[in-house]
Parts: structure tokens; C-alpha cells; sequence
């Protein structure tokens, strides 16, 4: 991201292709013992697991914005009620070390409550750049100092109560207009020559669009591959059809995939227009069932297109997130769920120890209905919150299942989550 604009506004014509409620109300779109023949069948495995989930979160920049007020940490990273409950915050690694005390209270604050904290540069110390025909580029010759730079950070940030999870060696190599370009060469160089001395988990390419050119030279290079720890990618106007990574599935055991950037579907419009908040959450949902990317990290925690307004209320956006964030926690598993039941319907499913989170989207203008199968499951207590035009986040009474099979009714434009016991 840039100071001069909200973050890759312009970058590509494909990035724009354009109150808590009381708990314990009645919800009348449930019904246990709807007729089957009415619904159409989902069907959750908890045997069949897919990829770890380490978190959602999003970014912190002190300097191009205003810091998060003490308040606005605990909506962001607590988890009750009124809270997103994020457990990822990202952090720039400023170029001057004179900014790097601005980033601490916060990070701190996250830790605190449970996140996990990583930084990404946008630039190397000037001293440390050159420029050529493609914009601005890390000197070869300072490939060392960079790393101790990156390990100065990393120092810095200990040294301040903020045990980093993962540096970044460049946001968005591959969109340089700004900042510090790099070609998938000469990062294959540094995590070759340089990045095995960084002394935290080493994140790259993050490029702005998944560009996989950029990240195969990268698994495909047996050195490069065992100095990195974390595949980043950015999502902007990259189509779910490419979010698929088959070379990931091939060589990237061990590693972990994360999607450190995004904000979906533009930066232009209010985070709480309704129903199109809801792509927010179907972008989600993509991410992790089609992309299994193990986090979603959004741009801004605070904007006016963010998942929390400028006024530090939790947004339409937010709430999407939040049906993740608030019960998909790190270390549960994804399990395999009927993704796409019926057209505009996108289900995901998660598993903790006995714990089951499904989370349910319905985007089209009328409710629907489905008869929920959990295989081996016997009864269970089950809590369910929904989110639409008039609701946010907003807790419904429980309800018990038996057999393994409950009967729910999705509302019209809606998101819900179920957390059975």
C-alpha cells in the first residue's frame, strides 16, 4: 500500500469489478424436524479434514492512518460481544527506524489478547536501493545488511513484548510503482543466500495478485524453499478460478499458505451496504475452500470500507469476517461440507475436538432450505448467529440435534453461523 492513496486503488482494472442484537430471541427459520423432501441436503464430514486455520486479522499502519485507539484493540482482537475477534494484525516494517517504536501498542495489545503478529517492508533503508529501469531495486551487494535490517526489526519488536509470528521479505514485488520492486530471481537469491539467517518465520512473495509466477521459482528452488516458512499472496482482482495452487498441494509441506492482503470488493463504497457486504463473505469463503489459504488478512482494521468504521463500530464487512473470526479460531481444522448446495449458497465447515462451526452464506433474494447432515455425529446442543440487512452478529436460542441431522432455513441475503457441541 501507498501514503498517497488508499491502498491499490489503482493497481489493476480487475480490482474493481464492481448493532448487535439482544441474545436469546426467537429465530422462526429453524425447524429440527422440517420435512426433509422440502430442502436441499448438506452434508459435513469431520473425518475428511483439510487445512489448519491460523487466523483472520488485518493491517495496522500507523503512519499513513492513525493508530488503533485503546478501545478499537479490544473490538478488534476481543472476542465478546461488540468484537471481531481477529487473531492476525499485520505491521509495516517502516524503512525509518524512527517509526518502528509507532507500531508497539497495538501489537502489543494483540499479543496480549491471544494474535499473532506479522510485518511486511515496503521498502529497504534508502541507503540500501538503487534505481534502474523498472523503478527501484535492494543494491545486490546489500542482500546481508537487508536481512539485519529485517532482524533489527524483529529484535526491536521482542524487545517490546511483540514476539513477531512472520517477517515478510517484500510487500508486492510485482507491484512496484511505489515502492521496492523484486523479480521471482532475485527473491529466489535472497531466501537462497540470505533469508536463512532471519530469525523468524520468512513470508514471500506476497504478491498483489497471486501471481504464481512469481511463487513457483520459489517451490520449485529445494534452498529457496527451506529458507521460507510462509507462501503470501494478496488477492486483488484475482479470479477464484486461479485461487486454486496445485504446485502449494505438490511441494509446500511443511509451509503454510496465508493470504496477507486484501480488501473485496472495492475501497470506493461503505463497508455497510447490504446485501453487498455479503461478497465479503463469499470471498471468504472461496479463499479458504477453493484457495485453502490457512488465514484472510484485510487491508485496514479501521476504514470506512474496513470491517470496523471510523467510528470504531463493527461494519456489514466486519460482520462477515466476523462469522468466521469469532468461532473459526486458530488450530481448528476445515472439514470437507457440501460447498455450493444450490446457486448462491456457499457453505464451509470447521472442527475443534467435538466442536463443529458450519458457516452458511445465502445470497439470493429469497430463503432457503437445508437439511444439515454431520456424519458420526450423535446429538449436540447447537447456538446459532445471523447476520442480514437488519441484524448484526445477532445470537438466536439454542437448539438440540439428534441423529447428526438438524433442519435450518436460510434467510433471505444472509450470513450465519452454526457452533454445534
Amino acid at each position: 500500500m501507498t501514503a498517497g492513496r488508499d491502498h491499490s486503488e489503482n493497481k489493476s482494472p480487475l480490482v474493481h469489478r464492481r448493532t448487535l442484537l439482544a441474545a436469546g430471541a426467537a429465530l422462526p427459520v429453524l425447524a429440527t424436524a422440517a420435512p426433509a423432501s422440502a430442502a436441499t441436503s448438506v452434508v459435513v464430514e469431520p473425518s475428511n479434514v483439510q487445512q489448519t486455520i491460523l487466523g483472520f486479522g488485518g493491517m495496522n499502519h500507523t503512519v499513513w492512518i492513525n493508530d488503533l485507539t485503546a478501545a478499537q484493540r479490544e473490538t478488534a482482537f476481543g472476542n465478546g460481544a461488540g468484537q471481531l475477534g481477529f487473531t492476525v494484525l499485520r505491521i509495516p516494517v517502516h524503512e525509518d527506524r524512527a517509526n518502528w517504536s509507532r507500531e508497539v501498542a497495538t501489537a502489543r495489545r494483540a499479543i496480549e489478547l491471544g494474535a499473532k503478529v506479522i510485518a511486511s517492508p515496503w521498502n529497504p533503508p534508502a541507503s540500501m536501493t538503487e534505481s534502474f529501469s523498472g523503478g527501484k531495486r535492494l543494491r545486490y551487494a546489500s542482500y546481508g545488511a537487508y536481512a539485519q535490517h529485517l532482524n533489527d526489526f524483529v529484535a526491536f519488536m521482542a524487545g517490546n513484548g511483540v514476539n513477531l509470528y512472520g517477517i515478510s521479505v517484500q510487500n508486492e514485488p510485482d507491484y512496484a510503482h511505489e515502492w521496492t520492486a523484486w523479480t521471482s530471481g532475485e527473491i529466489v537469491r535472497f531466501l537462497r543466500e540470505n533469508a536463512g539467517a532471519i530469525n523468524a518465520r520468512v513470508i514471500a512473495p506476497e504478491s498483489f495478485q497471486y501471481r504464481k509466477n512469481l511463487s513457483d521459482p520459489i517451490l520449485n528452488d529445494p534452498a529457496a524453499l527451506a529458507n521460507v516458512d510462509i507462501i503470501g499472496a494478496h488477492l486483488y482482482g484475482t479470479q477464484p478460478a486461479d485461487f486454486p495452487y496445485p504446485l502449494f498441494r505438490q511441494k509446500g509441506a511443511g509451509k503454510e499458505l496465508w493470504m496477507t492482503e486484501v480488501y473485496h470488493p472495492n475501497s470506493s463504497d461503505s463497508a455497510d451496504l447490504w446485501p453487498q457486504a455479503l461478497d465479503v463473505g463469499e470471498h471468504i469463503h472461496r479463499a479458504l475452500v477453493d484457495g485453502r489459504f490457512q488465514t484472510y488478512v484485510w487491508w485496514y482494521i479501521r476504514r470506512s470500507y474496513g470491517p470496523m468504521r471510523e467510528d470504531g463500530q463493527i461494519s456489514k464487512r466486519g460482520a462477515n469476517m466476523a462469522h468466521f473470526a469469532k468461532w473459526v479460531r486458530p488450530g481448528y481444522s476445515r472439514i470437507t461440507a457440501t460447498a455450493n448446495p444450490q446457486a448462491n449458497v456457499y457453505i464451509s465447515a470447521f472442527k475443534s475436538g467435538s466442536r463443529i462451526v458450519i458457516v452458511a452464506i445465502n445470497k439470493n433474494t429469497s430463503p432457503v432450505d437445508h437439511v444439515f447432515t454431520i456424519r458420526d455425529t450423535g446429538s449436540a446442543t447447537a447456538s446459532t448467529w445471523l447476520t442480514n440487512a437488519s441484524a448484526n452478529l445477532a445470537h438466536y436460542n439454542n437448539f438440540t440435534i439428534s441423529g447428526g441431522t438438524f433442519n435450518a432455513q436460510l434467510p433471505a441475503r444472509s450470513i450465519r453461523t452454526f457452533v454445534l457441541n
